[in-house]
């Protein structure tokens, strides 16, 4: 009997690193979607920012969130992001590497 206490302790103490990561995994960031190319600075005369972005893209830049002065590199499905290009949003996700895994876009 003396051994169930201990062996939930173990238990317990093995799964909180886990419980802990799966709570910070997801993080909001807010900024705005460009392009790994342009990122801050839009550079195509007689373009708006979204059409700027998505020829860079198309041209295989990837889109990216400026965050005040850090950018990250966005990942998700294929077609989410171009409706966002140039916008302010809100992205829920995960930060690895310097590149935010979507979870969702507002």
């Amino acid at each position: 009997m003396k051994k169930f206490p201990a062996i939930v302790v173990l238990v317990a103490a093995a799964a909180m690193p886990m419980l802990q990561m799966a709570h910070a995994a997801s993080q909001t960031f807010e900024g705005v979607v460009s392009d790994s190319m342009c990122e801050k600075k839009h550079m195509m005369p007689g373009k708006s920012d979204a059409e700027c972005i998505a020829e860079c893209v198309k041209a295989g830049s990837a889109y990216v969130l400026v965050a005040d002065s850090k950018v990250y590199t966005l990942t998700a499905k294929p077609g989410v992001l171009a409706a966002y290009a140039g916008k302010h949003v809100k992205v829920q996700g995960e930060l690895k590497n310097n590149t935010i895994t979507v979870a969702a876009i507002h």
